[in-house]
């Protein structure tokens, strides 16, 4: 039996964290690796010793091996857990670990390389009996052979790269004129991503769910599956909520699916945790689609169903025990419901977002998986997922319940979030119904969702918390207010996003104020203010809000819905507003540079483009003129408002 007595977690966020908890329950002493943007980071916290790897960008800390297996040699650790993402499907990661006297909490290498691959992937599971969407899988790869493949295939189809993944690499081809264009920018993209070109064909099955099956496996032959998750609700075939058991899913439909995914982990040699992905249709068919060498993110609405912990049982299967149950012994018990709370404006394109954390309370009565705390930071270096909201309840409707509530009882103020987006999301019709498919969400956000409305009672309070935490409070008094009738007036400019209003605060005595702004009056009674936690009353109604004050901002939540103002400073503002100056949307790495000092450019002409988390932001010109003092180059990192050269107009330099 393999035994290990000090685990590495080779990763950061919050699935080092859970990793962690779990280790350190089992009694494993405990290495965190982190680079310089994570230093202060939860993980960094938790662990028993930490070493850093190398400064903030993947490539140089957590995708560097020699950096990770120097820091287990260092602290003294004979076991890693890769985490997901990174380095966890790393065949030679795994390698590299075996070959370092490492125990690998994972699958062989072979298992890797071969899942990793998704032509051989796909014929592996057609030798196994596994269902399969027809495909063209030949190794003749021409846009000619292509082309006449998919005639045979028939449409509609799927250009999917052999490698990666992510929706990389893959294109949606309806009609046969978009065919050779569909092939050459999936090859094109499949190869700057992945380092590999090659393209499969597959048919594409319209209108499926993502249902996938949790499998485990031990090093002793047996191999189980934990039943399935609905993965359907998915935007960019990034997922968006996921679910326990899947709502169409009954006990034979569950039992073949988790046949076929024990077959499929089998027939490669599996050991440990792994997830086997199908797509399923309205006719209860369903088809091999890949299989995930690791711990999946929504691993924790598996764990809600069946009361088992499965890092827990990762450990123990790298430890060298067998599994701890039979499939027979597998009971699974009322539905858990899991979304991902992010750092991005859905209403701004889902625009990742940047920043410091003020203020992060998570939701009392739910499971909150998290890698992040008040007073951290947001970096452009790492996915923007800042949190998984888990709520289990007794049947569906319970569970969604009390994931409706979770959300309204999270705090989170700083960087914009999906919160809001995820409540709306969780009201759905369809997200009801349990009728969602994979292709809903991008036919209804293909372009961004409307943004709501600013409440006008968040103005009201904002100008409140405002006006009391600079002082203007008749028991401390402000030279910024004046007094009028023995009421003391203060007047300030509120903005929020787009939206801007001159707000004036009435404070009668220390507990009443009346709020003016455009034609709405709205008066407030202060019940009790307290560490950031206002209770008042509003036309009746009493009412909690979560708050913070710096200098000129103010964030303010109440009723799970956060809004950032802020006092503009308009004097600057104007005469900043004609120089053209172009700053960076939000802090990243600067990829391209497309106009040189002296250029002449047009308004909308593309002049940088910034890479963060994962995504890349066009900046264009915002007028017509001239390129000048342009200061970044391709590589340099930059923060959020940053400048990175100006225009002047034409008419500035005549």
């Amino acid at each position: 039996m393999t035994g290990f007595s000090t685990l590495l977690v080779a990763n950061r966020g919050e699935i080092a964290v859970r990793v962690l908890r779990t280790a350190q329950a089992l009694g494993y002493r405990t290495v965190a690796v982190y680079s310089d943007a994570d230093a202060h980071a939860p993980h960094v916290a938790l662990a028993d010793v930490a070493v850093r790897i190398g400064p903030a960008p993947v490539a140089q800390s957590y995708l560097d091996v020699d950096a990770i297996l120097a820091a287990a040699d260092k602290a003294g650790a004979d076991a890693v857990h890769p985490g997901y993402g990174f380095l966890s499907e790393n065949a030679d990661f795994a390698r590299r670990c075996a070959e370092a006297g490492l125990t690998f909490v994972g699958p062989p290498p072979e298992a890797i390389t071969l899942m990793g691959d998704k032509v051989q992937a796909k014929l592996r599971m057609i030798a196994a009996d596994v269902p399969t969407a027809p495909s063209f899988l030949g190794g003749d790869a021409s846009v000619d052979t292509l082309v006449a493949e998919a005639d045979k295939l028939g449409l509609p189809l799927l250009v999917k790269a052999s490698a990666g993944g992510g929706g990389r690499g893959m294109r949606k081809v309806t009609e046969a004129s978009q065919l050779r264009e569909a092939v050459a920018s999936a090859q094109a993209e499949a190869g700057s991503a992945f380092g590999n070109p090659h393209v499969f064909l597959e048919r594409l099955i319209t209108g499926a769910r993502h249902v996938e099956v949790q499998v485990f496996a031990d090093t002793h032959g047996n191999v189980l599956h934990l039943g399935e998750r609905e993965c359907s609700a998915q935007r960019r075939h990034q997922k968006v909520v996921e679910e326990a058991p899947s709502p169409v899913v009954g006990d034979a439909l569950r039992t073949k699916m988790g046949e076929a995914a024990v077959a499929a982990a089998r027939a490669i040699g599996y050991v440990g945790a792994g997830t086997v992905e199908f797509l399923l249709d309205d006719e209860g068919d369903f088809y091999f689609l890949e299989m995930n060498t690791r711990l999946q993110v929504e691993h924790p609405v598996t764990e809600c169903v069946t009361g088992l912990d499965l890092v827990a049982w990762q450990l123990d299967v790298a430890a060298g025990k067998p599994l701890p149950m039979k499939q027979e012994e597998l009971r699974m018990e009322g539905h858990a419901i899991e979304v991902r709370l992010y750092a991005e404006d859905p209403y701004a394109g889902f625009l990742p977002q940047t920043g410091h954390i003020v203020r992060f309370e998570p939701a009392p009565g739910i499971r909150v998986d998290s890698g992040v705390r008040s007073g951290g930071d947001v970096s452009a270096f790492y996915d923007p997922m800042l949190a998984k909201l888990i709520a289990h309840g007794r049947d569906r409707d319970e569970a969604l319940r009390k994931l409706r509530r979770g959300l309204r009882d999270t705090v989170f103020l700083g960087p914009v979030t999906n919160l809001v987006f995820l409540q709306a999301l969780l009201d759905d019709p369809d997200m009801v119904a349990g009728t969602i498919k994979t292709d809903t969400l991008d036919a209804r956000f293909a372009e961004p969702p409307q943004r709501p409305d600013i409440p006008a009672v968040s103005w009201a309070v904002a100008g409140l918390v405002m006006a009391r935490a600079h002082g203007v409070d008749p028991a401390v008094g402000d030279g910024q207010a004046w007094r009028s009738s023995g009421v003391l007036r203060s007047p300030m400019t509120l903005r929020c996003g787009d939206e801007q209003h001159e707000v004036t605060v009435e404070l009668d005595g220390r507990d009443a104020a009346t709020v003016t702004f455009g034609q709405d009056a709205i008066g407030l009674r202060v019940a009790s203010d307290a560490h950031g936690r206002l209770r008042f009353e509003c036309d009746g109604l009493l009412q909690a809000a979560v708050y913070a004050v710096e200098r000129t901002r103010a964030w303010l939540s109440i009723d799970g819905v956060s809004h950032a103002f802020e006092e503009p400073d308009l004097r600057a503002e104007a005469a900043q507003s004609s120089d053209g100056t172009v700053r960076s949307p939000l802090s990243g790495t600067v990829m391209t540079v497309q106009v040189e000092e002296g250029a002449s450019v047009t308004r909308g002409q593309l002049l940088v483009t910034v890479e963060a988390m994962k995504m890349e932001h066009r900046i264009e010109a915002p007028l017509d003129g001239v390129a000048t003092d342009v200061t970044v180059s391709a590589g340099d990192q930059v923060a959020g408002e940053q400048t990175l050269l100006r225009i002047e107009s034409e008419e500035t330099e005549g």
